[in-house]
């Protein structure tokens, strides 16, 4: 899909210039000219006269949604197994489940449930792990790229510290799979790229990682990984890499925490305070993942920490830890486990707000794939037609009463359209 579509939306326009900033425009007009944003106007300028008009009534019309954090294999298993923490939920759970990607007829089945979910949910942009297997990971990009969603997608590696049914033979033999697999993708998709995906420290050698390195310089690749997610992980790193200062130390030893290219780190519980420096001056984005957190009983990242330092912060579903795909839920997640931290554990980091949880969602996840998640001049256009009628109030509400309700008690059924670049989805 190349750019070139032009149109206006007319409806009540929601979206954020910043992490505290909330934009509403009611009855307001959003311009979408050659597939990025011309801005929002409570009148259209007479330059958009000719362009068609589609008026959504009393309808929100906000950004779409970002998700920096899914396991596409894991989706098949969403909502069980939360009983367990995380190394033990790993073995227990997510291993054995991933090995069945070796096999592509179950790969197509649980793929195309997940494509087809994706499609259907708030999320505009989304970046995604596979399995070691290069095939299924090749289905999971061919069956994304259906959906016109931009996303990217990666083939993970692990070479230790996992089962023999779900470990590649080598360091080498994970690098020839990554670099045929990358051979195979790199050009043929519009909405796809690949990320480079070590699983995390414990499941990568030194081998694989300083081989992992030379692929991202060589090739330009974003990365997407695990940091300090929970505190038997964080102290298994340190047993693990006893050279390293830190747990993303043991990235950056590579080159593969930020820098020379797009990072993502999803989790940041436990991350110290050298590791948040660390963070910031690599420019490393963290995805927050706040129902993942709850049920694998990492913890909760203080994320009020992370906005107020101006570290880049989106959120994240990580399906299966988490158990659903909606960011519209890890906005609501984020803003509660924010208000038990601050009650529990720090009372100087303040809870979330509003404001800042929708911002996490759209304009702070968007901002790794480039100018996405606003509505202001010049931005991607992406944006979710919301339909909150069906969510009756004996009283007349502001745009951001409305937000807020949509946010906590929505699900997929209210969303009316969908457009990601301009394009429309549904």
């Amino acid at each position: 899909m190349n750019g070139g579509i032009s149109f206006v939306l007319k409806g009540n326009i929601i979206y954020s210039n910043d992490d505290r900033t909330l934009k509403t425009v009611e009855q307001g007009y959003l311009v979408c000219r050659e597939g990025k944003s011309a801005g929002v106007f409570q009148e259209l300028p007479e330059q958009f006269k000719d362009y068609p008009l589609e008026d959504w009534g009393d309808m929100l019309l906000v950004p779409g949604l970002v998700d920096l954090h899914i396991h596409a294999p894991q989706f098949a298993f969403r909502g069980m197994g939360m009983d367990l923490e995380l190394l033990d939920w790993l073995n227990t759970n997510t291993f054995p489940e991933e090995a069945k990607y070796a096999d592509l007829e179950y790969a197509q089945k649980a793929y195309g449930i997940f494509a087809d979910s994706m499609k259907k949910s708030a999320t505009t942009r989304a970046c995604i792990f596979g399995t070691i297997h290069r095939p299924a990971t090749e289905l999971l990009m061919d069956l994304m790229e259906e959906t016109g969603l931009k996303t990217m997608i990666g083939k993970v590696n692990m070479d230790r510290n996992s089962p023999d049914f779900l470990k590649e033979q080598s360091a080498e033999a994970s690098e020839q799979e990554t670099l045929r697999w990358l051979e195979e993708t790199g050009s043929r998709y519009e909405n796809v790229k690949p990320i480079l995906t070590p699983r995390f420290i414990p499941s990568c050698t030194d081998d694989l990682m300083e081989r992992l390195g030379k692929l991202q310089k060589e090739y330009g690749l974003p990365v997407q990984s695990h940091l300090s997610e929970n505190q038997g992980e964080v102290a298994w790193v340190k047993e693990l890499c006893p050279a390293s200062r830190f747990y993303g130390d043991a990235y950056d030893r590579f080159g593969l925490f930020g820098g020379n290219g797009k990072t993502v780190m999803a989790h940041c519980v436990s991350s110290s305070e050298e590791e948040i420096e660390l963070i910031k001056e690599r420019g490393v984005t963290i995805a927050h993942c706040p129902q993942s957190n709850t049920n694998l009983s990492s913890g909760v990242a203080p994320v009020r920490t992370y906005l107020d330092r101006g570290v880049k912060v989106g959120l994240g579903s990580d399906v299966a830890g988490g158990s659903g795909e909606s960011i519209f839920r890890a906005m609501a997640d984020a803003i509660q486990v924010s208000k038990l931290r601050w009650r529990l554990k720090d009372d100087r980091l303040k809870p979330l707000t509003v404001e800042e949880a929708f911002y996490l969602g759209t304009l702070g996840g968007g901002s790794f794939f480039g100018k996405v998640g606003s509505f202001q001049e010049g931005y991607e256009l992406d944006v979710l037609i919301l339909d909150d009628g069906s969510l009756p109030h004996p009283q007349t509400l502001t745009l951001r009463e409305r937000l807020e309700r949509f946010i906590y008690l929505s699900d997929d059924r209210h969303i009316k359209g969908k457009y990601v670049g301009g394009y429309r989805i549904f």
